[in-house]
């Protein structure tokens, strides 16, 4: 059967040629691209972030001898090279691609240890576009075997280990991290960054006072999701939780440090309220699938602990204040109150502290410095110190102390410890002995234990 082709008009068939071929071009363009590709370290796993210009359907395939892990995606192109991926100290050893079918796109990578990957796509929300996220997690074998400190689960020696003196543990949440930057500020200041700064330094003071030991939520630059970084803290068996973030707002004159604890109820300002709304946006940058949402939190907040934990949240959150506002201008005097999802721990006095606008030239430009991020530190520091010494839970050491002692002593300017020994009839060793200290460093506003001469 013979077919005739038969052309209309007087258009010539170079013409029409380079019609088919333009047409064919702008399909080819309108595919899907896969614009970027961002890759982070976490302590129990490794994320691979592809960034598209649309949707895409993607599959994944775990291939064994050699050990890789395979990901297609239909009618999708590559934009520049997988060769510059940070790729140390993660089970990856290479990452290829290629093209098959003519138009899909396949992506290995070459593994040199066992993972279990997961994938899932995430649609455009008003700070990014279509992405596609994989996480290789380590073999849960290889995870239980890894330190604290933020690298696996964490276990206390309980009360009766530790002869009833034990510490009284912190976690320190640095906000954001990964593929969440937070907020930014000028010459590329970003909040992940000066928050993991500041947590890092309070880490370092808490670490030197006897009777505490803080735990990292997040040590890296890697993303937790607001309920992950509620579980680490229960796991670690936190007797506070302490989020430090760096505030943004649309108006580059807005200015001051906050310190907000949870509200069932409603924001205590509308500042507040945009804040907590902003803060709790950041599992959609992060990348949270749906299955990761807490959908009976609204009925854990109805415990009845969660009274007393928010009175003390409150309680330790003034102390807090009340130091910050010694180095810092305060946005309010109050310890405000809003929804924040990652402090919606039942049974764990939880606070947030906004160590300033960094959407803020000037507060900025204090931010990005080591001795502002080391002032802001102190000054957290000291308000919780300040509040466990006279709220120590039961079985600590400090709680301890508190039996024991008869008198205590607040250092101020100008103090050596050989001085306050020498004051008060008691060995320099004694003194120290008693208030858990390794050297003769003292600093102004700590409370010292005088035992029994």
């Amino acid at each position: 059967m013979q077919t005739n082709l038969i052309v209309r008009g007087t258009a010539p068939l170079g013409t029409l040629l380079l019609v088919l071929l333009a047409t064919a071009f702008s399909a080819r363009v309108l595919a899907t691209q896969v614009i970027d590709v961002r890759l982070w370290r976490a302590p129990d796993h490794t994320r691979v972030v592809f960034d598209l210009s649309g949707k895409t359907e993607h599959r994944v395939l775990q291939l064994e001898n050699p050990a890789r892990v395979v990901v297609d995606m239909d009618d999708t192109s590559l934009e520049g090279l997988l060769t510059d991926l940070p790729l140390a100290n993660t089970p990856v050893a290479r990452v290829r691609s290629g093209i098959r079918k003519g138009t899909d796109l396949r992506i290995v990578f070459d593994l040199n240890a066992k993972v279990s990957p997961k994938i899932f796509a995430l649609a455009p929300n008003e700070r990014t576009g279509h992405r596609l996220v994989l996480d290789l997690f380590d073999d849960q074998a290889l995870v239980e075997q890894k330190p604290s400190g933020g690298q696996g689960p964490i276990t206390t020696k309980s009360v009766e280990e530790l002869g009833g003196r034990r510490d009284i543990i912190v976690a320190i949440d640095a906000g954001h991290g990964g593929e969440d930057p937070g907020a930014s500020g000028p010459k590329k200041l970003r909040e992940k960054e000066v928050v993991l700064k500041i947590a890092r330094k309070l880490e370092s003071r808490l670490a030197q006072t006897a009777g505490f030991k803080p735990v990292m939520i997040r040590d890296g630059d890697y993303y937790v999701s607001l309920r992950g970084r509620r579980e680490l803290a229960r796991k670690a068996q936190a007797d506070l939780f302490v989020s430090i973030h760096a505030d943004a707002f649309d108006q580059a004159s807005a200015n001051g440090a906050s310190v907000y604890a949870l509200s069932t109820r409603g924001a205590t300002s509308t500042a507040a309220q945009y804040l907590a709304d902003r803060e709790n946006a950041a599992d959609l940058v992060g990348g949270v699938r749906l299955s990761d949402k807490d959908d009976v939190l609204a009925g854990v907040l109805t415990d009845l602990s969660m009274t007393a934990t928010l009175d003390t949240s409150l309680s330790l959150g003034r102390e807090v204040l009340k130091e910050v506002d010694k180095i810092a201008k305060l946005h309010k005097r109050k310890v405000e109150q809003a929804g924040f999802a990652v402090l919606k721990s039942p049974d764990i006095p939880s606070i947030l502290v906004e160590t300033g606008f960094i959407s803020n030239p000037g507060e900025a430009q204090r931010l990005a410095t080591a001795s502002y991020q080391d002032k802001m530190a102190r000054a957290i520091q000291v308000g919780i110190e300040a509040w466990f010494f006279t709220h120590p839970p039961a079985g600590t050491l400090l709680a301890w102390r508190r039996t024991q002692q008869t008198r205590e002593y607040v250092i101020v300017s100008g103090d050596t410890l050989s001085e306050i020994a020498y004051r008060n009839g008691v060995s320099l060793r004694a003194l120290k002995a008693t208030n858990g200290l390794t050297s003769n460093t003292i600093r102004v506003g700590q409370t010292l234990i005088i035992p029994d001469a």
